[in-house]
């Protein structure tokens, strides 16, 4: 039997037990060398099968449910519901099911499960793509759901359910010519400038990676920078910078920018990053509450849920709990006021986050104001080519949501506001 599905399986299986039933996040596995071993072809693989495993989790526990008295333990659970989604998604059944049995098979602790693997796989692959196509789209669990069908509505909700379901393009911003990069990539180029990639591949072998001409980073997280508007030779600080891309945007403008991060290992990435783009900034590897001086123009992107990049990450609502949401929205208030103590009288400070919950983007920015006398919200400056004025709420900030762009492939989670330091 071949074994080019095996490794990446096995891997992706590990990679399920890790988020699930240690709560651990997947980036962070990769990052600490979870799959160092094996080679980038594999390795891409099994994220891409826990990926969508995780998308597809709920329509997969539904299945299994018909045909399993009891749940097993969690590796083979998680076997079964890695084998259920290739399955109905079109995968081959021989391939899936031989090495869901070598799987378990293979683990001293649950080899006598093969048996079970092998008939309850044999079912699923009987009728499973018909009762996948007829199961609702998955939704987030409901300790997430719950608040943000509060903060929407559930119309909305089912559409954002829709959205990190369909998963996500790849989005580049471009070094200087958005049109020249479409055209080398074969992608297209969005309203706000940013571009897409539909089935990209290997990222570092698209056209232009090597020459620096541009940099991957959703289109939603690339309206930051843009709104800022940083300008040639302003002095420009970039706060929770990593992984680089918005510092590469201001750098580009021709500002003096300074980048600030406490996490060493991404600031490396950053300053790899502005050697391939041939961009220059100051990249300090530290405290942002410790960063003094008076700043012209200052991006916050603070930390936060992340809830805003579940199409990307759909491990978050799994490994999380929402328990840490509390200390981070306290965390953001501490960084915001800290930052506004930077700025220039007339300056400017754009306060972002990639989440969904408003308490971590526009009640952010209201009881901001009212702690600050000097402080106003600058509506237009959120009005940057190709947004929606619709999407401008309330106190004169962005809300972005997956679910915008349906039609394209969707966005990333968002929220901003720029606010003005009075003279």
């Amino acid at each position: 039997m071949s074994n080019s599905g095996y490794h990446p399986r096995r891997s992706a299986v590990y990679l399920l037990d890790q988020v699930l039933g240690e709560g651990r996040m997947m980036t962070e596995l990769i990052a600490s060398g979870a799959l160092q071993k094996r080679d980038p072809a594999d390795r891409a693989r099994a994220q891409r099968l826990a990926t969508d495993t995780l998308r597809g989790l709920e329509r997969a526990d539904r299945i299994l449910h018909k045909h399993l008295k009891k749940n097993p333990p969690l590796t083979v659970h998680n076997v079964l519901r890695l084998a259920t989604v290739e399955l109905c998604q079109g995968g081959a059944a021989h391939g899936v099911v031989n090495d869901a049995v070598e799987i378990v098979g293979k683990n001293k602790g649950i080899a006598s499960m093969k048996g079970l693997v092998n008939a309850v796989l044999r079912k699923v692959d009987a009728t499973g793509r018909e009762d996948w196509d007829a199961l609702r789209v998955p939704r987030m669990p409901k300790w997430l759901r719950k608040p943000l069908a509060q903060a929407y509505s559930n119309e909305i909700m089912a559409e954002i359910d829709a959205a990190h379901f369909a998963g996500a393009p790849l989005d580049l911003t471009a070094k200087s010519d958005p049109e020249a990069v479409a055209a080398a990539v074969g992608g297209t180029v969005l309203p706000t400038g940013s571009i897409r990639v539909t089935d990209a591949g290997q990222v570092t072998t698209l056209d232009g990676f090597k020459q620096g001409h541009w940099w991957v980073q959703d289109a939603a997280a690339a309206l930051p920078a843009k709104v800022l508007n940083a300008q040639a030779g302003e002095k420009v600080l970039d706060l929770c910078a990593a992984p680089g891309g918005k510092t590469m945007q201001l750098a580009a403008t021709g500002a003096k920018v300074t980048a600030v991060d406490d996490n060493p290992t991404r600031m490396t990435r950053v300053r790899e990053n502005l050697k391939r783009t041939q961009l220059n900034a100051n990249v300090v590897v530290g405290d942002m509450m410790q960063q003094e001086g008076q700043w012209d123009a200052i991006l916050l992107d603070a930390p936060c849920s992340a809830t805003g990049t579940i199409r990307r990450h759909p491990d978050l609502p799994y490994a999380k709990d929402g328990s840490e949401f509390g200390d981070l929205i306290g965390l953001q208030e501490v960084f915001l006021d800290h930052a506004i103590g930077l700025l220039k009288p007339g300056g400017r400070l754009v306060f972002c986050t990639c989440s969904l919950l408003p308490d971590e983007g526009e009640v952010q920015v209201e009881e901001a104001i009212e702690r600050w006398a000097d402080m106003s919200v600058d509506r237009d400056a959120v009005l940057v080519d190709g947004v929606d004025p619709g999407w401008v709420t309330e106190e004169g900030g962005l809300r972005l949501r997956p679910d915008f762009w349906a039609d394209k492939g969707g966005m990333d989670g968002f929220y901003m506001a720029l606010l003005r330091k009075g003279m």
